[in-house]
């Protein structure tokens, strides 16, 4: 067996990884994921979705990588490039997934590792994010040095319909 790979995906090799891609985030939806999607989500909604962002990613707005063996994705994580002329300092972390089968091996962290140097080389000083309010991701993202800017009560429907409020966080590189 090969070793996990981790590659940015670009908007050529974008299509090598998109049924990896759809995969994982069909697996994270069914695994209590709050990432936009609510259960039972199918093959032509992530689909549908990753049309999108491979068109965000070709327009360069969207920087995104994942971590890969034997052509399955482990793991995936988006850097959404703010395009306004008084952001250009900032970006949002968006979707990192990590495969249910393989959670608590470290890839998160090396996705969030890769994330950040490339923020820094697209000079990017200021990284935010949200996640459920109470979540196991709360503790990650803190031991990665984001700070918790508040919370937002009722923000989204998790994928079981219940609304659940969303934690900030920011971290300055």
């Amino acid at each position: 067996m090969n070793a996990a790979q981790l590659n940015r995906v670009t908007h050529e090799s974008f299509a090598h990884y998109r049924d990896g891609l759809v995969a994982l985030l069909i697996d994270a939806v069914r695994h209590g994921a709050s990432v936009g999607f609510m259960e039972g989500i199918d093959t032509q909604q992530a689909n549908s979705y990753f049309d999108e962002v491979k068109q965000r990613v070709a327009s360069g707005e969207l920087m995104l990588w994942v971590v890969s063996k034997d052509k399955q994705v482990l793991g995936s994580v988006q850097l959404g490039l703010c395009q306004k002329p008084n952001g250009l300092n900032r970006a949002e972390v968006q979707k990192l997934l990590v495969h249910s089968e393989v959670r608590q091996h470290g890839l998160g962290q090396q996705l969030m590792q890769a994330l950040e140097a490339a923020a820094r080389q697209q000079q990017r000083g200021l990284l935010y994010l949200d996640t459920e309010a109470g979540s196991g991701a709360e503790g990650f993202y803190r031991t990665l040095g984001y700070s918790k800017a508040g919370e937002i009560p009722q923000y989204a429907c998790g994928p079981d319909g219940m609304y659940q409020a969303t934690a900030l966080y920011f971290k300055l590189l």
